[in-house]
C-alpha cells in the first residue's frame, strides 16, 4: 500500500511469500518494462486530458517507480498532462477530483503558531526540495485557493522525472490563507478555508513562520521554491527571503531564465547580440518584469554596462499602455525601473512602430493579442522578428505558432509557454520552441541539492540560461526552434545542475567540499526508477 515500495505484479515469488502478498495479487508476473508498456496503453485509452491526468496521479499514489518510469520514458507525451496545460484544468477542478490520497501538506491559518509541529506529521524527514504556493495566481487562471495544490505536486513530479531528485525528498505544500474566488467559496465541495485572503503583517508572519519552520526541520540549505504567488507578494517575498534561505521563485526567475535562453539562442539566427537588442514586453506582471530583470543582468554581464544603463533598451507595456515616466505616480513598484522618459503609447502596434524592437515577448495572458497587425509590424522592422508568446495555458497564448509563421511570411522565430504542434508552411517544417520552465527548474534544484548551497542568485539563473542555450543544435535552429528537444530534458537538467553546482563552489555559497568529479557526483544523485 506504500507507493514508494509497491511493485504491483513485479514482486517475485520469494518476495510475495516473505511480504505475505500471496493471494493478494494475481499469480502473473510483469517486470517494470512490461508494466510501463501496459500503463502507456491504459493512459492512451482515456478520452480526455483531464482523465489522463487523473490516471497518472492515481498511478503516482499507488506505484511510484512505475509512475516515474512512465514519465521518464514518455516525457514528450506526459509533460503536458502532468504540467501545463492540463494541470490548469486540474487545479480548477481539484476539489472535485480529489481522490482521498494524502500527497503534500495543506498548512492553513488554523495551524498558525504550530507549523513546525505540523511538519512532523509528514512521514519523510530527509526533505531536500519544497515547492509551495498560496494559490493566488495559478498559471493565467487567477486565484484557485487550496485547489492550486496541483501545481506543487506537478512541479515536484518533474523535479524527480527530469532532475532526478529522489521522490521521497520532495514535499509539495499549499499555504491556505483563504481565497477571494467567489466560485470557490460558494462551491459546496471546496476543500479550503471559506474566507477571504488575509494580507499585510498577518500574511507575512504566516509565510515567515513556514519558511523558518522548514529550515529548522530540514536544514538551512533545504531548497524552497515559491510558486504562483500573486504580484503584490511574489517580488517582495523573493527579495526578502533570497539572502535568508535557499529559495527562488520559478514564475519570476525560472520563467526569466528559460526566456533568456531562447533569446540567447535566437542570436545565432538574427546575428544580433545583447548590446544591439531592443526588447518590448506585452505584460508587466511578475513574469514580464522577472524576465526583463534577468535580461538586464545578462546585458550587464556581457557588456560591462551598468544594470541601469542596460534597462534603457527594455520596455514594458501593461494594460494602460507603455510604462513611462509620465505614469510614475500610478505604477506598481516592480515596474518603476522600466519607466523611461518616452512618450506614452496606449496600443501595442503603435508602441512597436515607435520603439522598433527586435524582440516581442508576450506575458499578458490575453489571447489573440498578437494579431496580424502586430506580427506584420514586427516583420516590417526585422528580417527575423523574435516573437515569444509565453502566456500559459495554451488558451491564454498571445498567438498561435501558425499565426506567427504565416503572418511573418515564415520569418518569425517563435516560442510559446505551452506546446504547439510543428507547422508546415510553404514547404518548410517549423518547430515551435516551447519556453517551458521544465527546461530550467529541475536542473537548478538538482544543482542546489548537489552543492548544498545556502542561496540561489541571479547569476545562477543566468548560468542556467546560458547552459540551456548552448545545448540548442544547428539542426533545431534551422527549423526556427530556439530550444533543445523536450525528450532530452533529463540530460539537459544534468548539464544545468553541474553548472549551478560549480558556481556555488566557486562563489562560496556552500560550505560543502567540491567533489573531485562533479559531474559524476551529480549524476550519482539522480533517482532512477526500479523495482527493488
Amino acid at each position: 500500500k506504500n507507493p514508494s515500495h509497491n511493485q504491483g505484479l513485479g514482486f517475485s515469488s520469494e518476495k510475495r511469500e516473505k511480504l505475505k502478498l500471496e493471494g493478494l495479487l494475481p499469480p502473473g508476473y510483469l517486470n517494470l518494462d512490461a508494466q510501463v508498456l501496459l500503463a502507456v496503453e491504459q493512459l492512451r485509452s482515456k478520452s480526455s486530458d483531464i482523465e489522463k491526468y487523473i490516471y497518472l496521479q492515481t498511478l503516482q499514489d499507488t506505484n511510484e517507480a512505475l509512475y516515474f518510469a512512465l514519465l521518464i520514458r514518455n516525457i514528450y507525451e506526459c509533460l503536458p498532462l502532468v504540467y501545463t496545460p492540463t494541470v490548469g484544468e486540474a487545479c480548477q477542478k481539484f476539489s472535485h477530483i480529489y481522490r482521498q490520497t494524502p500527497r503534500g501538506l495543506y498548512i492553513s491559518l488554523k495551524h498558525k503558531g504550530k507549523i513546525r509541529e505540523i511538519l512532523e506529521n509528514w512521514p519523510e524527514s530527509d526533505i531536500k526540495a519544497i515547492v509551495f504556493t498560496d494559490g493566488e495566481r495559478i498559471l493565467g487562471l487567477g486565484d484557485q485557493g487550496i485547489d492550486g495544490m496541483g501545481i506543487p505536486i506537478g512541479k515536484l513530479a518533474l523535479y524527480t522525472a527530469l532532475g532526478g531528485v529522489n521522490p521521497w525528498q520532495c514535499l509539495p505544500v499549499t499555504l491556505d490563507v483563504g481565497t477571494n474566488n467567489s466560485d470557490k467559496l460558494n462551491d459546496p465541495f471546496y476543500m479550503g478555508l471559506r474566507q477571504n485572503r488575509i494580507s499585510g503583517e498577518e500574511y507575512d508572519e504566516f509565510v515567515g513562520e513556514f519558511m523558518n519552520a522548514a529550515m529548522d526541520k530540514y536544514g538551512r540549505n533545504v531548497m524552497m521554491q515559491f510558486e504562483d504567488f500573486g504580484n503584490k507578494n511574489a517580488f517582495r517575498l523573493l527579495h526578502y527571503w533570497q539572502s535568508k534561505a535557499c529559495c527562488f521563485n520559478d514564475d519570476i526567475q525560472g520563467t526569466a531564465a528559460v526566456a533568456l535562453s531562447g533569446l540567447l539562442a535566437s542570436f545565432r539566427l538574427t546575428k544580433l547580440n545583447m548590446e544591439s537588442s531592443k526588447i518590448l514586453f506585452f505584460g508587466a506582471g511578475e513574469a514580464g518584469v522577472g524576465i526583463a530583470d534577468l535580461i538586464a543582468y545578462a546585458m550587464h554581464k556581457e557588456t560591462g554596462k551598468s544594470i541601469e544603463k542596460c534597462r534603457e533598451c527594455i520596455f514594458l507595456l501593461d494594460s494602460k499602455g507603455l510604462v513611462c515616466e509620465s505614469r510614475l505616480s500610478e505604477l506598481q513598484s516592480h515596474k518603476v525601473n522600466y519607466a523611461h522618459g518616452i512618450d506614452h503609447e496606449a496600443k501595442l502596434v503603435e508602441a512597436i512602430q515607435k520603439l522598433k524592437p527586435n524582440v516581442l515577448i508576450g506575458v499578458s495572458t490575453i489571447r489573440n493579442s498578437f494579431d496580424k497587425s502586430v506580427i506584420e509590424a514586427m516583420s516590417e522592422i526585422n528580417p527575423r522578428p523574435v516573437i515569444f508568446a509565453l502566456s500559459n495555458p495554451t488558451s491564454k497564448a498571445e498567438c498561435t505558432a501558425r499565426e506567427a509563421y504565416e503572418w511573418s511570411n515564415g520569418r518569425a522565430i517563435f516560442a510559446s509557454g505551452s506546446p504547439f504542434e510543428p507547422v508546415l508552411y510553404k514547404g518548410k517544417n517549423y518547430i515551435p520552441g516551447q519556453g517551458n520552465n521544465a527546461y530550467i527548474f529541475p536542473g537548478i534544484g538538482l544543482g542546489a541539492i548537489a552543492s548544498g548551497t545556502k542561496c540561489l542568485t541571479d547569476n545562477d539563473m543566468y548560468i542556467a540560461a546560458k547552459t540551456l542555450a548552448s545545448l540548442v543544435s544547428d539542426e533545431r535552429l534551422e527549423q526556427s526552434c530556439t530550444y533543445p528537444p523536450l525528450q532530452e530534458l533529463r540530460e539537459i537538467s544534468l548539464e544545468i545542475a553541474v553548472a549551478v553546482a560549480e558556481s556555488a563552489f566557486k562563489n562560496g555559497t556552500t560550505a560543502d567540499e567540491r567533489p573531485g568529479n562533479l559531474r559524476e557526483h551529480v549524476r550519482g544523485l539522480m533517482y532512477e526508477p526500479a523495482f527493488e
